[in-house]
């Protein structure tokens, strides 16, 4: 990715302490490194060992895992940065990076904050303060209420006069959270207590707002940013509408189907609104679009303004070539932004796809565990490049007390079609395990019509649910390319053997050699029948079958762990070389498939393992840790199949547990507001009839 020329790289601070984890830290010390800063890390138990911890140059512990006695607590990192003689604090994003109280306390011990001013972030980090701060400015503004009335009934009584559908809007935060969408008043006090409990859950404030919903909406946002001196630039737009659960899951600049009178008409907006507020450091305004149609100058509507450098800024950094952590450093020493608004340009497009700890075939089930497999970074080819923004390294723990990201992958290209092609070759051949990951699902997206084409919208992910949908473990090609695996290792290990009749190659006497592997895959259990010889191995199922030439097989590894590498077969003319098929992990338990970014694991079965547990479909188990947040289970009380039993709240985030069948609750194990870890019981069914 290209970048500008003449940057001061002399540090601006001596040393700094980043009040953050993950990616985001190991971002931020990254380019302090560069302009010859010393950095400073701090962590949880959790994160004792993390990657962020390793590349500082000191760390500090704060205390245990929970962010609340960690990252939340303003008072041991101030701490941390008097003993290290840390002079500015960079927050990220999340944790404290919009607490305006933390940024005074900042002040108050003579540090630097690397962020706007408290009184900035306080206007803008209340949702309908920021509204009305949009309204005296003359930037467009949905219909909706964010008055201080916050009774049931008054915001029942608004909500019918703005009518439905809308939404109704968590006063603080971000992130998506404290946010449900309401189709009539018969559903508005159940998403009202929901969004009011998850709002106070996340950000220690249950005020709402309510808001116009927009049909088939795009959700555009402008990166700001202004220095001490008065000075305010924006760096372009990015769109931000492919998400899930509002949550963002790609993002990309400049926004598909941008026009300049709408790009002049939307930064304008973005600008009068940073002014109004004398905003300084880095900032992105927020506004919905009206994508039915193309994007108009008089389409989009203001939603909010994030007061902190966003999870996606790289797309920024791709197309113009700057590196917005360094302005954030340069701007809080009390320097004037290094460009006008005339010398910043936009080259090219970047899409950034946001890889996370959830399994999607699961509903999106979040998942932690300690990252056994990873590949190198996969280069994008020659008219693009990809960079991975990420907090993990093969080994790592990764933790389930925090979000679920992962990594970022950033694809930039001289166009749209060449970034999304690079990003797709990279989601293809990158390889994470022992976590699940949402890769695949990406990788699938990349060639969904309505992306590729640019028709994006906040829906779209629903609207191609079933072509997202994980392909069919249990293909015969996919089984059979798992049991060569297993053959390939079989022949490794007893490639030593002294006498050729302990050789694993299925050898029979006037017969065509013949093995077979047994396979389970979830509750599935299949038996594939392979065929070996010194050229190719076949296996499959059906009368269908993979067959791989020897001479595609690569083997690395071993004893204990083998790593195959299946290459494609090579294009008539080509050099020789072969782009990556499939790669296969093995172990003693089993074999890990991963194909176009998506993994299935086929563990060996054990003679008990197909002994059905009559049981396990009566007990309502925790698929991850969490708090109880809602009970609705009592022992006597009769339920049917997918009734909410359970609500969970777990990596920030509620998951409703229902009944896996008609029954009767037999017992409770849990109550409101305990913590349970994952596999934990928490409601016992038993028959309607079950009188014992």
């Amino acid at each position: 990715m290209h970048e500008k020329p003449g940057l001061r790289e002399q540090g601006v601070f001596k040393s700094l302490l980043i009040a953050n984890r993950g990616e985001i830290a190991c971002r931020v010390i990254r380019t302090a490194r560069r302009l010859g800063i010393k950095t400073v890390a701090v962590y949880s138990d959790a994160d004792r060992a993390a990657k962020h911890v390793r590349e500082a140059d000191h760390a500090v512990r704060l205390g245990p895992a929970p962010a609340r006695d960690s990252y939340l607590r303003g008072d041991l990192i101030i701490q941390a940065a008097r003993e290290t003689g840390a002079e500015a604090i960079h927050p990220g994003y999340g944790f404290l990076s919009e607490n305006p109280e933390f940024a005074e306390s900042c002040a108050q011990a003579g540090i630097a904050f690397v962020g706007p001013r408290p009184d900035a972030i306080r206007d803008m980090g209340l949702k309908d303060r920021a509204k009305a701060i949009a309204v005296s400015v003359g930037a467009p503004v949905l219909p909706g209420y964010w008055e201080s009335d916050q009774q049931p009934e008054v915001l029942a009584k608004a909500a019918a006069a703005i009518g439905f559908p809308l939404l109704i809007k968590a006063v603080a935060g971000g992130g998506g959270r404290g946010i449900r969408i309401v189709e009539g008043l018969d559903q508005f006090h159940a998403a009202l207590e929901s969004a009011r409990r998850e709002a106070a859950a996340s950000f220690g404030d249950d005020r709402v707002m309510l808001e116009k919903l927009v049909l088939r909406p795009r959700h555009l946002e402008v990166q700001v940013f202004g220095d001490q001196h008065g000075n305010l630039v924006h760096l372009f737009e990015r769109d931000c509408s492919i998400q899930r659960r509002r949550q963002k899951l790609i993002e990309e600049a400049p926004a598909p189907g941008m026009t300049e009178a709408v790009r002049e008409s939307l930064t304008q907006a973005a600008l009068k609104i940073a002014k109004a507020v004398n905003y300084s450091n880095a900032g992105t305004v927020e506004f919905v679009a009206d994508g039915t149609g193309p994007l108009r100058p008089d389409g989009f509507w203001f939603l909010e303004m994030n007061t902190r450098l966003q999870v996606e800024h790289p797309v920024t950094e791709a197309i113009t070539g700057l590196d917005l952590v360094e302005w954030q450093l340069r701007v809080a020493a009390g320097e004037a932004l290094p460009l006008s608004q005339t010398e910043i340009t936009l080259t090219g497009a970047a899409i950034e796809a946001r890889i996370v700890a959830e399994d999607p075939a699961k509903g999106f089930l979040p998942s932690a565990g300690r990252i056994t497999g990873l590949t190198p970074d996969v280069p994008a080819g020659a008219d693009s490049s990809i960079r991975i923004d990420t907090g993990f390294d093969l080994g790592d723990i990764f933790p389930d007390a925090y979000d679920s990201l992962v990594e970022k992958a950033i694809a930039w290209g001289p166009n749209r079609a060449a970034a999304l092609s690079g990003l797709q070759a990279h989601l293809h051949g990158r390889v994470v395990t022992g976590i699940d990951t949402n890769i695949g699902y990406l990788a699938r997206l990349c060639g969904v019509a309505g992306f590729v084409n640019g028709a994006v919208h906040t829906g779209l992910l629903e609207d191609e649910s079933i072509s997202l949908q994980k392909p069919d473990g249990l293909s015969a090609r996919r089984v059979g390319l798992a049991a060569i695996g297993v053959q390939v290792s079989r022949e490794m290990a007893a490639s030593a053997a002294r006498s050729p009749f302990g050789t694993a190659d299925g050898w029979r006497l006037n017969a065509q050699p013949e093995l077979s592997v047994r396979l389970r895959l979830e509750e599935q259990e299949v038996e594939v029948v392979l065929h070996s010889d010194d050229v190719q191995l076949a296996a499959g199922l059906k009368g269908d079958h993979a067959v791989v030439p020897r001479r595609l097989i690569h083997v690395f590894g071993g004893p204990d762990v083998w790593t195959i590498l299946i290459a494609e077969s090579p294009r008539p003319g080509s050099s020789g070389e072969h782009d990556v098929a499939a790669t296969l992990m093995l172990d003693a338990a089993g074999v890990s498939l991963v194909e176009q970014g998506e993994v299935w694991r086929y563990t060996f079965p054990r003679p008990e393992a197909s002994a059905d547990n009559l049981e396990a479909a009566d007990e309502i188990k925790a698929p991850l840790p969490g708090k109880i947040a809602i009970l609705r289970a009592e022992p006597g009380q009769k339920v049917q199949a997918g009734d909410v039993l359970v609500i969970l709240e777990a990596m920030k985030m509620e998951h409703a547990l229902t009944a896996s069948r008609d029954g009767v609750i037999a017992e409770t194990l849990v109550h409101e507001g305990r913590q349970v870890k994952a596999a934990d019981v928490l409601v016992r069914l038993e028959p309607q009839d079950g009188a014992s």
